[in-house]
C-alpha cells in the first residue's frame, strides 16, 4: 500500500533563493538547474517541511548530483553534516565550487565507496542506474552502515505504473544525455518487488507518493532500521 498524503508544500522563495545562490559559482548551468530542480520536485519540498532529516545528523546521500540536497540542508540551517558521493567528476566539481567544505562531496562508484555510519541515507532517482545484483548489494550495505534506529529515503520509480512509468523513464534518459552521460541501461523493478528486498533485510517500509503536481510514477520510500 502507498501513503498519499496532501500536495508536498514546495520551497518557499527565501529558502529556494538560500539554496540555489552558491550555485552562481559554479557556472548558469549549474544555477538555472539547482533553481529549477529544487523548485519543480516535489521530493525537495517534502524533505524540507518534513521530519525525515532532523537537526544536527549524519546524512548520506548516494548519486547526489551537483549536491542540491546539501546546499537545501545548508541553507535551511539544519547543522547536518552531509557527505555525499557522485560519480560523475563534472557535478563532483559543480558541488565542490558552490559549497566548498560546507559539505563533504566525494567522487566515487557507490558499488563499492565507504559509506560510513549516518543515521540518515538518501537514494533520489540513482538505484535504476545499476543492476540487480548491484542494487541489492548497495541496500545490504546500507543496512549494515545506518546505525539502529536510522533511515533509508529511497526514491524509485515504480515499473508496474503504466504510462506514467514510461514517462519517467523517457525523460530519464533524455536529461541524462542533456547533460552529457551518454545514454544509459536502465534496470527498474515494480514497487513490490522493491519492498520486499528492503522488508528482507529487516528495514520497516512505508511508500508514499511524491508524483503530485507530475506525471510521472515516483514513490518514496521510507525505510527504517529497527532502534537497538
Amino acid at each position: 500500500m502507498k501513503s498519499t498524503p496532501d500536495r508536498p508544500p514546495r520551497l518557499e522563495r527565501r529558502l529556494l533563493d538560500a539554496a540555489t545562490e552558491p550555485y552562481r559559482a559554479a557556472g548558469r548551468f549549474a544555477y538555472h538547474f539547482a533553481r529549477g530542480k529544487l523548485s519543480r520536485d516535489p521530493a525537495f519540498g517534502a524533505i524540507a517541511h518534513g521530519d525525515w532529516i532532523p537537526p544536527g545528523c549524519r546524512v548520506l546521500d548516494l548519486g547526489c548530483g551537483q549536491g542540491l540536497l546539501a546546499s537545501l540542508l545548508i541553507a535551511a540551517d539544519r547543522g547536518c553534516e552531509v557527505h555525499g558521493i557522485e560519480l560523475m567528476p563534472a557535478d563532483v566539481a559543480r558541488a565542490r565550487a558552490a559549497l566548498g567544505d560546507r559539505a563533504r562531496i566525494e567522487q566515487g562508484d557507490i558499488r563499492d565507496a565507504p559509506f560510513g555510519h549516518p543515521d540518515v541515507a538518501v537514494i533520489l532517482d540513482v538505484l535504476h542506474y545499476i543492476d540487480r545484483p548491484a542494487q541489492e548489494s548497495v541496500l545490504r550495505r546500507l543496512r549494515e552502515a545506518i546505525v539502529p534506529g536510522g533511515l533509508l529515503l529511497l526514491r524509485v520509480g515504480d515499473a508496474a505504473a503504466g504510462w506514467p512509468f514510461r514517462l519517467s523513464n523517457w525523460v530519464d534518459r533524455v536529461v541524462f544525455l542533456a547533460r552529457g552521460h551518454g545514454s544509459a541501461r536502465l534496470y527498474c523493478r515494480p514497487l513490490a518487488d522493491w519492498r520486499q528486498s528492503l522488508e528482507a533485510l529487516g528495514f520497516s517500509v512505508r511508500a508514499i507518493e511524491l508524483s503530485h503536481g507530475t506525471p510521472f510514477a515516483n514513490v518514496m520510500l521510507e525505510a527504517r532500521v529497527p532502534s537497538a
